[in-house]
């Protein structure tokens, strides 16, 4: 069995995906949803600091639009994320409400974040609405965003862009939740003999072999932009855990230093510090 894990996060994000928030019907995951506001507001009532990073603005615009299957073209998928996004804000409004916590909508692309005088007013932002002891929740700005839909203006990913707000705002930890139990040596979906690993200190060739594509029809992520979301966070000597978001109440474990999902965390170079620890 994994030993427990030493994690002390004052200020987290949270990254949920569109799996996540929406049932293969198409239906909103409302369990889901009423579920992690109150591990978020109970974390921010235990004095933390805590950051959402949702997907889900296409497929809930699909949900509302009565559409069954993902838009194809940019304009199509744009106009949805369009009429998600304001849908979305208004079920976390609801769900966080219930738990008198106040949240704030940001949009981003990547050209927000690149340009010096915006990259400083995004921080800004963020260290304001904490301050103010808001919950700052974040999506990509897909209603104008270019092909996240591999542009300037877009991420790539949410997990992409949740790992680089972790850097933003120097967060301690980022929690990406999936439909997922965490990082597999191989993908589990094609491969019996596919190992959870509990910990990966690095990004290499083989990482990335084992990843293999994994997506759904109502997100846009698989598992090599959930590596390139812990490449950077462990670059910025920070830790990612990537587990399952079936149940947020996971992420109570995870801040207990529970074994669950993947930890994702830099080498370190002394390891005569942690033999003597050990």
């Amino acid at each position: 069995m994994a030993e427990m894990r030493q994690i002390e996060a004052q200020r987290i994000v949270v990254k949920v995906g569109t799996s996540s928030l929406i049932y293969p019907n198409n239906q909103l995951n409302l369990h889901t949803i009423t579920r992690l506001a109150l591990v978020l507001s109970d974390l921010k009532n235990q004095g933390k600091e805590v950051v959402l990073v949702s997907s889900g603005a296409v497929g809930v615009g699909m949900n509302k639009l009565g559409l069954a299957q993902r838009p194809t073209t940019l304009p199509e998928q744009q106009a949805v994320a369009a009429v998600g996004q304001g849908e979305l804000m208004g079920i976390y409004g609801r769900a966080f409400g219930t738990y008198n916590q106040t949240v704030g909508q940001m949009l981003l692309t990547r050209d927000v974040i690149a340009y010096p005088q915006s990259h400083s007013n995004a921080l800004n932002t963020f260290q304001n609405l904490l301050k103010m002891n808001v919950i700052p929740i974040v999506n990509e700005n897909d209603s104008v965003a270019v092909e996240e839909f591999n542009h300037l203006t877009t991420f790539g990913e949410n997990d992409v862009l949740a790992a680089i707000i972790t850097n933003l705002i120097d967060a301690d930890l980022l929690i990406v939740l999936s439909d997922i139990d965490g990082f597999y040596t191989a993908n589990p979906a094609k491969d019996k003999n596919a190992r959870l690993l509990a910990e990966v200190r690095q990004i290499d060739q083989t990482t990335l072999a084992a990843a293999g594509g994994h997506g759904t029809k109502y997100g846009t992520g698989g598992m090599i932009t959930k590596l390139k979301a812990a490449k950077r966070v462990i670059a910025n000597d920070q830790q990612m855990v990537l587990a399952n978001g079936s149940d947020p109440q996971i992420i109570y474990r995870i801040l207990a230093g529970e074994p669950v999902g993947t930890l994702f965390k830099a080498a370190k170079v002394q390891q005569l510090t942690s033999e003597h620890h050990g």
